[in-house]
């Protein structure tokens, strides 16, 4: 009897998926160090509430069963489940092979092939699946179990309906769940590892931001030094030289004096910050920034770039420091376009129009294509964004057309109100680890997946068609208990032939085919009810000739054996 009337213990799905679930997240840990620690409360809390789960499914299942015992149907599969779930955590093949063994004895069972224990069954492989690391062993395992069961068939004797029960139901049990677990380790493997891999990059990134901000910082102390210091120098230079100048009084010549001594100090105070601000790591040589944006073109013309410049509206007197970024942001965008699009055009747009300043430089798609692989950089665009947010100004990097733009808005002056567009972010590039990794894990977890459900669905086709050809059988063959009674003996077989079905049953067993009869007799054999896997009456029939001589009720099975 498998799905007969409405069983309690499809209520109790809901209850398993839950325990099971919240059973994984302590399977890499155990897989890494199979010895393992000592249980946690947590752990065995959870192994308890999945213990009572299964064993109250078997409960549920208890008076099913033909000839009942508490010892066989109650105690022996309490203890097997409470030794099996916790077991199921270090050895987990052994934990299906012994609730295999529960669902191998349910078998003997005269009434019905199923028993509830084909759950504990199905949670036990998908526990298998999750937490096995050898790919060979669970189907070695899976193998066995199904050994065993073909053998207690077969010592047995059962009829059709416990074989076909055996060849499809209890592999399907087997087989199906430890797929999904499998499938459900790989995507745990890959959510850990994608995590994992995410925070490292994240570190990786922010401190590769942050020596970007600092080495901007430096430039920054650099330009400053040379732009202010250059300036302070002078003026002291101007107010020594007044300082002799014959036509001053004495009390101008001790002013300027006071002058040259406070501008010299600022220099002084000026060169100390700027020795602070500077990473004394980098002690390579700083390349020169005198020269302008046009011969820095020219420079990257002549070494065979192609590149165009092209200036717009009024250009205004800019602070140094504005000037040398702007410098910066080409010089940063150029040596992009030779790294990651080689042979590309660049075009160079600098703009002046309400107090701001806006660098534009555009390179087009690379005539060969996009470099094979992600190229590791990036640090000069945060630089440059540290630069450029240090002058109150935004700075935009982003894909453009197939190539690639980057823009820098600041104002003329430093210190003077900031354009209001917003600072737009632009992601980083995926490293070229991180995207293999990730590939190869989603590829594993989308072809465990496959195999999850086209191993299932190729077993389902070669079982349902003899399932459905087993069925029509079956039900093709059944003499309604009205139409029974309403045959007399001594009718004539065409009397009656109305009321018989389609075909005789063709699958009773010995034990029927071998009832008494009256001698000289031919039998037929009907089936009582429609129900496929039932225990059912046998209605015989029995002609001598064309005459009913006699008509018998006789307890069967559903098929022989």
């Amino acid at each position: 009897m498998l799905v007969t009337s409405p069983n309690p213990v499809h209520g109790l799905v809901y209850r398993v998926g839950r325990v099971m679930w919240e059973s994984e997240i302590d399977e890499e840990g155990a897989r890494k160090n199979p010895s393992g620690p000592a249980p946690t409360l947590r752990t065995v809390l959870r192994d308890v509430a999945l213990w009572a789960v299964l064993t109250t499914a078997g409960v549920v299942g208890f008076p099913d069963t033909e000839r009942p015992s508490v010892a066989q149907g109650l105690v022996l599969p309490a203890v097997v489940l409470a030794v099996a779930v916790p077991a199921s955590r270090r050895w987990p093949g052994a934990a299906v092979f012994a609730v295999n063994g529960l669902c191998a004895a349910g078998l003997a069972n005269g009434s019905s092939p199923g028993n509830a224990y084909a759950l504990a069954l199905a949670v036990m492989t998908y526990l298998m699946g999750v937490r096995g690391g050898s790919r060979f062993n669970p189907l070695l395992v899976l193998a066995a179990c199904l050994t065993v069961d073909f053998a207690v068939c077969a010592v047995l004797g059962v009829g059709a309906v416990w074989w076909f029960y055996t060849i499809s139901m209890l592999p399907l049990a087997l087989l199906l769940p430890w797929l999904v677990g499998r499938y459900q380790q790989a995507r745990l493997a890959l959510v850990r590892g994608g995590w994992r891999l995410a925070r490292s990059l994240e570190e990786q990134q922010r401190f590769t931001a942050v020596q970007a901000r600092l080495r901007e910082r430096t430039e920054i102390a650099s330009d400053m030094h040379d732009s202010l210091g250059h300036v302070l120098s002078l003026i002291a230079l101007r107010a020594g030289a007044l300082e002799l100048s014959p036509t001053l009084s004495e009390q101008d010549r001790d002013d300027v004096a006071e002058l040259r001594r406070t501008v010299s100090e600022a220099v002084d105070a000026l060169r100390e910050t700027v020795t602070v601000l500077r990473d004394d790591r980098e002690t390579g040589p700083k390349e020169s920034t005198v020269e302008s944006v046009e011969e820095l073109l020219d420079r990257a013309a002549a070494s065979g770039m192609a590149v165009t410049l092209e200036r717009s509206g009024e250009s205004p007197a800019l602070s140094p420091l504005i000037g040398h970024a702007v410098y910066r942001v080409v010089q940063e965008a150029l040596t992009n376009a030779t790294k990651h699009a080689p042979g590309s055009a660049v075009h160079v747009l600098i703009s002046h129009e309400n107090g701001l300043t806006e660098t534009r430089v555009t390179n087009s798609a690379p005539p060969a294509g996009p470099l094979p692989g992600a190229i590791s950089g990036n640090r000069g665009l945060e630089g440059l964004r540290e630069r450029v947010t240090a002058l109150r100004g935004v700075l935009v990097a982003q894909p453009f057309e197939g190539g690639f733009r980057v823009t820098a808005r600041m104002p003329d002056r430093v210190g003077a109100t900031p354009p209001d567009q917003a600072v737009q972010e632009t992601p980083p590039p995926p490293g070229a680890e991180s995207d293999r990794r990730l590939g190869d894990a989603r590829r594993t977890a989308w072809l465990r997946f496959a195999v999850a459900f086209a191993l299932p669905a190729a077993a389902a086709l070669s079982v349902l068609p003899t399932a459905a050809y087993l069925a029509y059988q079956l039900s093709s063959s059944v003499l309604r208990p009205t139409d029974y009674s309403a045959i007399e003996v001594g009718q004539q077989r065409t009397e009656f032939t109305g009321r018989l079905p389609h075909q005789e049953y063709r699958y009773p067993s010995d034990s029927v085919r071998s009832a008494p009869r009256v001698p000289g007799t031919s039998c037929a054999f009907y089936r009582s009810n429609g129900n496929v896997l039932d225990q059912v009456d046998i209605y015989r029939l029995c002609y001598s000739g064309e005459r009913l001589v006699s008509k018998d009720v006789l307890p069967g099975g559903p098929s022989a054996s």
